[in-house]
Formats: structure tokens, C-alpha cells, sequence
């Protein structure tokens, strides 16, 4: 792994005057869009009016041969589902989320359900999951590295808003109200991207591709309001729209690094089972346009001629920035402790679950307050960092700790403590000792039904799946996984504290004076 940090705080002094020429590959002169999914890519800029991306150095040396864009070994991943099954309602649940994750439309799940009002499900609720409708195999073509999909180290050189300003689109006069604060375009793609640690400029190549709100002033109007074409209600506008793809290219992502992408599903309700030859970048991406598209559709953007020919008009050959690995082998937590103070019993409520949304690995644990509290208020007891670092983000209940101090949340360790309330939050810019006070519990930011402390890790960007090879370690007390969402356990010098919404003194963990 090489160095990333030391070099990227020399090459930022210099960038605004390095506007390195990018080599585009073997599919140079090739039309934008390919087969065209909406009817605003008819309106779109043609190839070559677009300004290209500032952006860091390639890491590939321009006047070296391409011989492979990455060089991943054949990924095995689950069998196919060619049989009826059955799903239980996990807390959470919708049935559309259900209809996405395992790879039908809802459609086919409504149909094999006599379900009377398909947005009121009950937890234990058990559902009925139709064959999925299987076709050929996806192609082997690759079409950005891992660390392209991941909000990582060469992002940070990418400022969006000076991107979008340089574009003549309709991105940068939108304007939308977020949390009750009114943010640009450009601040809700940089939210998402920080949010779910996806690459900002995966997203508005997504962006562009599907609607043309770099390049078009005036997008079809279906586009403004759902301009990555999810057509449900509760997901109107940039900021909602942005977050479920991210969510969903997380998912492709982190399944296919665990061996559990069994096939991407189209909106005419097709499974294609993915090429074992592709990288984990690109099955993120061909995720999400399975869900955007027809299969006919997917085909035709998931090859050479399709999105990969706007992420190379927009910001250059994606491989002549690959990072590999992002998260080497080898990789080793820090000592990290439990987030509170000793002699404080606080409840193991939640076992591994997403970072960040439902796509982002399992990555996160859950603790709450082990006094009786109500609903959402926020607890007096302080949630305290589990090691040393530099806060580097705090607002909207996140707080982001930077384990290796260089001050950006893309390189190295992190930690993001969740949920922490705004009054008496530490701020940006503070250096913690393990031990010292962040905040305290609430519901503030993302989802929560109850007060709470979600506390997930990165690398480089990168969740870090909490249980598994790299499990996370608090105090000697290592998280499992039983292979549900939020179950699992705590273990340490064989004693066993299991996840559990409740306040019995057997899910309780305490760190000693």
C-alpha cells in the first residue's frame, strides 16, 4: 500500500495549476450514451463539450500499455435463486427494499403476496419470494476500479462545487431544502458522497448519464424530481435520489467483496448473473443501472459504448486512477475502546448492520443508554471516543474521528460515532484522547426510533464490516455476526453479551476504571 497521505499534502498546494491530459483507453471516439434510457439524453451535450475534472496525477504512468484496467482474480458468488423461498421481515423492512435486495421487482412480490396495504409490515412478518427470471450472463467488461466507487484518497483533490460551475447544466441553479436548510446542487452531491463514502464524481457521472443535469440547462421535467429515474414518492428530489443510488452502488460493492451478488435485476423484473471476471467497482455500478433500466437498457450501458463513455468524457480514464487495494490484506484495527465512560452500563442494542443506509456493508454496532430514557431524548450520559484522533466532521448527529490525524476522513482509519446529539457535541478541529467526551446519545440524523449510538469504522473510505476477518474489537470484546441484520453478539475471555433492544443486565457491557 503506498503512502497516500504525505502525497497528496504536496500535490493539493499545486493543484489549481495541474491540469493533467488523461489518456482515454481503448474506447476513445466512442458515442456518449450508447442506448439512450430517458429522453433527456437526446438533449445532452455532445462528446468533448464538457470541461473536464481537475484532478490528481494519474497513479498509472500515461506511456506504460494497458494491459489489464484491474487485476482481479475470478470472484465466485452465491448460487442463483431459480426456486420460490420465503423472507422474514426484518426491522426497517419496506417491501419495495425487500423487492430490491433480493432481486425481484415489487411487482412479482405483490403478486405472490396477498398483502392488503403493502407499506404497513410487521417485524416477523414472513413473505413469499417468486423464482427470479434468470437470462445470460453479464458482459466482463470493467468499468471503474474500486477505488472510483469509494469515497477515498483521490477524492479529495476533487472539489465538486468548482466542477459543477464549470459545467453548463442545470445542476448548478438547483437549489432543494434539506434538514430545513436550502443546499445547492452541489452540497447535496458532496453530502451523499461524504454520507455514504461514495466518489462524488461517480455520482454525477450517474447524474449526467441518466437525466443531463451537467450538461443540459433545461432537463426534461419528469428529471426534476426524480432525476435518477426512482419513481416513488418518499424519494422525490436530488438529495433522496442521490442517497438511494448511493445506497444501492454500496450494495453491489460490499456484496461482491463478500461473495453474495447472485444477479443484478432489471425493471422488466430480469436476474443476470454477473461476470465472476469483474471488479467490485464495477458491480456497484451495474447494480444500480440494473435497477434504473430495462435489461435491453442495462446491456447496452454496462458496455463500452454506454455510462463508461460519460465517466470518461467527464473526468478522464477511470483505471489511470486506481488505488489497489484500497484495504490491503494485511490491514489491522487500531486499539479502539468501548465509546462511553467506565463504571456506565450501556445496552448492546444493535448487532452488525449498515454503515450508513442498507448498502454499505455490515459495518456498524449499535449501544444505547442503560437507563430507562423516552422515545428520542437525548441521554446524559457521554459518548466518548474510542481512541485517539482529530475530529473532522460534526454536524447532522454524525461525528467523524480521523485515527491518523493527516485531517481528511478518505485516508486511513475512521470512526463515525452517530446519533450524537447537537448541544455540548464536540467541534471540528478538536484532538481527543481515547477517553475524552464527544457528545451524548439522541435520534439526531439518519433514521431512529429510539436513542441510541451508532458507531461504525472506515479505511480509506472503505467500510470495514464489523464482524468477519477484520472484526471490530472494543476493550477485547469482539463483534460476530449470526447472519441477520442486527444479531449478533459481543464476546470477550468467553463471556457472551448478544444484541437486544431491552435493558437486562445480560446485554448490558460496561468499560472498567
Amino acid at each position: 500500500m503506498r503512502n497516500i497521505a504525505p502525497f497528496l499534502l504536496l500535490l493539493l498546494a499545486s493543484l489549481a495549476c495541474n491540469f493533467p491530459t488523461t489518456t482515454l483507453g481503448p474506447a476513445q471516439g466512442v458515442s456518449v450514451h450508447g442506448a439512450v434510457p430517458t429522453a433527456a439524453l437526446a438533449q445532452a451535450t455532445p462528446l468533448g463539450a464538457a470541461v473536464p475534472a481537475p484532478t490528481l496525477p494519474p497513479t498509472r504512468d500515461p506511456n506504460t500499455p494497458i494491459l489489464t484496467p484491474t487485476p482481479d482474480q475470478p470472484h465466485p458468488q452465491l448460487a442463483l435463486r431459480t426456486d420460490s423461498s420465503s423472507y422474514t421481515v426484518q426491522p426497517g423492512d419496506s417491501l419495495n427494499a425487500i423487492a430490491e435486495r433480493l432481486g425481484v421487482t415489487l411487482q412479482q412480490l405483490l403478486a405472490a403476496n396477498n398483502i392488503p396495504n403493502p407499506n404497513a409490515l410487521n417485524v416477523g412478518q414472513v413473505i413469499n419470494v417468486p423464482p427470479q427470471q434468470l437470462t445470460s450472463m453479464g458482459p466482463d467488461f470493467k468499468i471503474i476500479p474500486d477505488s472510483e466507487l469509494v469515497n477515498g484518497p483521490y477524492a479529495i483533490a476533487f472539489n465538486v462545487r468548482d466542477f459543477v460551475n464549470t459545467q453548463p447544466g442545470y445542476l448548478k441553479q438547483h437549489q432543494e431544502q434539506v434538514d430545513q436548510q436550502f443546499l445547492s446542487g452541489a452540497a447535496i452531491v458532496q453530502r451523499v458522497a461524504t454520507e455514504y463514502s461514495v466518489n462524488p464524481k461517480l455520482l454525477l457521472a450517474l447524474l449526467e448519464y441518466y437525466s443531463g443535469w451537467l450538461s443540459n440547462p433545461s432537463p426534461a421535467s419528469s428529471t426534476l424530481t426524480y432525476p435518477m429515474g426512482k419513481q416513488d414518492s418518499w424519494r422525490s428530489g436530488l438529495y433522496s435520489q442521490l442517497s438511494w443510488a448511493a445506497d444501492n452502488l454500496n450494495k453491489g460493492f460490499y456484496d461482491w467483496r463478500a461473495g453474495q451478488a447472485a444477479a443484478w435485476s432489471t425493471t422488466d423484473g430480469i436476474a443476470i448473473p454477473p461476470n465472476p471476471t469483474i471488479n467490485a467497482g464495477t458491480a456497484g455500478v451495474q447494480r444500480l443501472l440494473g435497477l434504473m433500466l430495462s435489461e435491453s437498457q442495462w446491456r447496452s450501458a454496462v458496455s463500452e459504448q454506454g455510462f463508461f463513455q460519460t465517466y470518461t468524457r467527464l473526468f478522464g480514464y477511470p483505471f489511470d486512477y486506481a488505488i489497489e487495494p484500497l484495504a490491503p490484506a494485511a490491514l489491522s484495527q487500531p486499539a479502539l475502546q468501548l465509546p462511553f465512560e467506565p463504571n456506565v452500563p450501556w445496552v448492546f442494542s444493535g448487532g452488525p448492520h449498515g454503515g450508513w443506509g442498507n448498502g454499505s456493508a455490515w459495518a456498524s454496532l449499535d449501544f444505547a443508554p442503560g437507563a430507562e430514557l423516552y422515545g428520542c431524548n437525548p441521554s446524559p450520559e457521554w459518548v466518548v471516543a474510542a481512541a485517539d484522533g482529530l475530529i473532522v466532521r460534526a454536524d447532522n448527529g454524525a461525528v467523524v474521528q480521523d485515527l491518523d490525524g493527516d485531517g481528511y476522513e478518505q485516508t486511513g482509519w475512521t470512526v463515525l460515532y452517530m446519533h450524537v446529539a447537537a448541544s455540548q457535541r464536540v467541534q471540528v478541529g478538536a484532538y481527543l484522547r481515547a477517553g475524552e467526551r464527544i457528545g451524548h446519545a439522541s435520534c439526531e440524523g439518519g433514521v431512529a426510533t429510539a436513542t441510541h449510538l451508532h458507531i461504525a469504522r472506515r479505511y480509506n473510505g472503505v467500510w470495514i464490516p464489523a464482524a468477519g476477518d477484520l472484526p471490530f474489537v472494543m476493550d477485547g470484546w469482539v463483534s460476530t455476526s449470526n447472519g441477520l441484520l442486527y444479531d449478533g453478539s459481543l464476546v470477550r475471555d468467553g463471556v457472551r453479551v448478544d444484541a437486544c433492544e431491552c435493558r437486562f443486565p445480560a446485554n448490558m457491557v460496561q468499560r472498567q476504571p
